[in-house]
């Protein structure tokens, strides 16, 4: 069971993942390896949230142009970028685009694990609230437009007769709506509902 959080490495180079492999696990980090930020950018959909260690140069897919399709998904990951000697130019621009930091190889282990650790603090709770934003607003599509109209009249305080007499429907119909909406919504609760609908946008605080 990790402590600290989830880091992405990304390298070309197989003895710098295995590195940073042994360094961040025994460093008390959940890790997973990439050869190749396309392959990280295939999963990130899946992917706990957590800090991205890349290397800027590498064939195919560089650090710069991850730099730019993450901005592009507005992903919530922050990015520390490994350079090379004489790369600044490169890493001014990865900072420009969104990078959190950069590392020039060869690096400090410690100066590495604090700039994780920071990165990690300072993000995760926008992440997780965004992720939490994201995923309510998912029930909200997967209801059929009728339950989307129950789910709004049981939030603005209607009862069940009231709502099958605006939709013209028997309150017997709306009670299995009812019931469809607090599952799909996962509330246990009308209270839990208005909550939900809140922080979807359906209701002003």
């Amino acid at each position: 069971m990790t402590t600290k959080g989830h880091v992405y490495v990304i390298d070309d180079d197989e003895a710098m993942r295995d590195s940073l492999n042994f360094l961040l696990d025994s460093s008390g980090f959940g890790v997973t390896l990439f050869d190749n930020a396309q392959g990280f950018l295939d999963a990130l959909a899946g992917l706990t949230f957590g800090c991205v260690v890349s290397d800027i140069r590498m064939p195919g897919l560089d650090g710069i142009e991850l730099l730019k399709r993450m901005k592009a998904q507005s992903s919530p990951f922050p990015i520390v970028i490994m350079t090379g000697h004489g790369d600044v130019p490169l890493a001014v621009e990865a900072m420009k685009l969104g990078a959190i930091d950069f590392l020039e190889k060869p690096f400090e282990d410690d100066r590495l694990i604090i700039m994780i650790e920071s990165a990690i603090r300072q993000a995760g709770p926008s992440a997780k609230s965004d992720a939490i934003t994201h995923d309510i607003a998912a029930r909200v599509t997967s209801l059929s437009p009728r339950e989307r109209q129950v789910m709004e009249g049981l939030v603005a305080g209607l009862s069940n007769k009231l709502i099958a007499r605006e939709y013209d429907i028997s309150p017997r119909t709306i009670e299995v709506y009812r019931a469809n909406v607090m599952t799909k919504m996962q509330a246990n609760s009308l209270s839990e509902l208005v909550r939900l609908a809140m922080r979807a946008g359906m209701l002003k605080d």
